[in-house]
């Protein structure tokens, strides 16, 4: 799907639309077809989140999504052409040919065969159209990861352990940046970003990392390629366009590759005798030699690369933002009965008319933010330490939970005493049962229902029943000596503590029965 809302937010920074072209895998036709439709539309960057891309998709072109296959001319295999015609006797008469054979069998409209000589020509142009591009200062990075790694010594175990190089470069100062990671992961990745725009004190316009996957996604080989959703991510919140490089494609950023071969004799040889047993450690020797790089100066021109960069590209930097951008992960899951979401062993709530529905979760250190349809419906301050804790926003609950919230402690011992003192005693006991007073919570509440269904004057029966048993009677107990109606048998005294003594009857017909004061020993 075309990716509007990228193209209306690159526009935005004035790039030109080949850059956007190649930054959201689309055409330049596409793109200036976009880019014309908002200007009708009066849609600029930034834009309502409700602005996605379906939505703009019907905002833009209405009846683009009506229009049918059929109404628009098949177009000919030009890589299939292109083999064919290597081949004796064959020319674009007969190719013509097939191709209209093709079209009548998949009941398609073909190409006149002067518009099908005309594709193929245009087609061979662009196979052999090459071209310069000259850099602004300021305007572009491009990044990559270096080739050969450095080490670091686990002082624990001696082992050898490589230690990775980013490598970042401003394109028309040639003015590096290099950090060494333990890994080249998503999260150091992300990270060697954040301290890249840090270290240069600003960003970019443009932003050319290679295909990694940290970075690309090859969902269908290489020639359909999107941004990793993390990386646009980290782009967005710093304003600049990612153009990723064509894959086995050097040329697309000579600089980078042109550095990597520079740092790794300037930096990683120079280094090669030194024994470092920390990656920061590593890292200051990293920074010196890379300070000792950038002030060196050019063998053909006049400067270096550090001052051509303080003079004539930091200036041209747009600014920070206010906070660096902090690495997010992407989870998805599903809305419990409780209308909570499970994440790394905590619950966070949602509003309840999402139960059992498929949500999206981003998480960060700090907060847990949850999505439906790309629509935020909660968010929560992260939870940490003892699993299972649960983080709760009132108008998540449905109406009738929302009333256990305004019950405490307190009074719940308010309601139990104008029953009874046995009622009172029961409450207390299950109040003071657990180690945190919220968890008997819902027990209590379920007493007061019972009073509902049953009369005040049967629970305090009942209560008294179980307290002649034990002196922390549950809930569960309870609710059985109602459902079964032991609570008729006790005889009306809410004053005193019923004692019970042995059954001595030559009557009995349980004369082994133990007593109650049998298991109080």
């Amino acid at each position: 799907m075309t990716k509007y809302r990228e193209i209306i937010r690159l526009a935005g920074l004035n790039l030109s639309q080949t850059n956007i072209a190649l930054s959201v895998s689309a055409s330049k036709t596409t793109v200036n077809k976009v880019l014309k439709a908002a200007k009708a539309q009066n849609l600029v960057w930034p834009l309502d989140p409700k602005y996605t891309d379906d939505v703009l998709a019907q905002t833009l072109f209405p009846k683009v999504e009506t229009a049918t296959s059929s109404a628009n001319k098949r177009m000919p295999d030009f890589a299939y052409i292109r083999k064919e015609l290597l081949r004796n006797g064959v020319n674009k008469k007969l190719l013509w040919t097939e191709y209209l054979e093709e079209c009548r069998q998949a009941g398609d409209e073909p190409l006149m065969y002067s518009q099908f000589c005309y594709y193929i020509q245009q087609d061979e142009q662009k196979r052999r159209a090459t071209m310069h591009i000259n850099r602004k200062p300021g305007e572009q990075v491009e990044v990559d990861w270096a080739g050969d790694p450095a080490h670091i010594i686990d002082s624990d175990t001696g082992e050898i352990i490589n230690a990775y190089l980013f490598v970042g470069v401003m394109t028309y100062s040639q003015y590096p940046y290099v950090e060494a990671f333990i890994d080249e992961k998503q999260p150091s990745w992300i990270a060697a970003h954040v301290h890249m725009y840090e270290y240069f004190g600003g960003v970019a316009k443009i932003l050319v990392p290679d295909n990694c996957k940290t970075a690309v996604v090859h969902n269908h080989g290489w020639k359909d390629q999107r941004i990793n959703a993390v990386y646009h991510e980290m782009a967005e919140h710093y304003g600049t366009a990612v153009i990723p490089a064509r894959v086995r494609a050097p040329k697309d950023k000579p600089n980078a590759e042109g550095s990597v071969r520079n740092i790794s004799t300037w930096i990683t040889a120079a280094l090669r005798n030194e024994q470092f047993f920390s990656i920061s450690e590593l890292n200051r020797a990293v920074r010196q030699k890379l300070e000792e790089f950038s002030q060196r100066p050019f063998q053909k021109k006049e400067g270096s690369r550090y001052e051509i960069f303080r003079d004539e590209e930091l200036p041209l930097l747009a600014p920070l933002p206010v906070a660096p951008y902090e690495l997010a992960e992407w989870k998805q899951a599903t809305v419990q009965f409780n209308y909570h979401i499970s994440c790394a062993g905590m619950l966070y709530s949602v509003p309840y008319e999402y139960i059992k529905r498929k949500v999206d979760v981003r998480v960060t250190d700090k907060t847990i933010e949850v999505f439906y349809n790309n629509k935020r419906i909660a968010s929560h301050c992260r939870l940490y330490g003892r699993k299972g804790q649960y983080s709760t926003v009132t108008e998540h609950m449905p109406p009738s939970h929302q009333q256990y919230l305004e019950w405490n402690g307190d009074r719940f011992r308010k309601w139990a005493e104008r029953i009874g003192e046995n009622t009172y005693r029961v409450t207390d006991a299950i109040l003071t049962s657990k180690r945190v007073e919220q968890q008997s919570y819902r027990s209590c509440m379920g007493l007061l229902k019972l009073a509902d269904k049953y009369s005040v004057e049967r629970l305090e029966a009942a209560c008294r029943l179980a307290l002649s048993f034990t002196a922390t009677p549950s809930y569960k107990s309870i609710k059985n000596i109602l459902d079964t109606g032991n609570d008729k048998m006790v005889p009306p005294d809410s004053q005193k503590k019923p004692t019970t003594q042995p059954n001595t009857s030559a009557h009995s017909n349980h004369a082994l029965t133990r007593g109650a004061d049998y298991y109080r020993r």
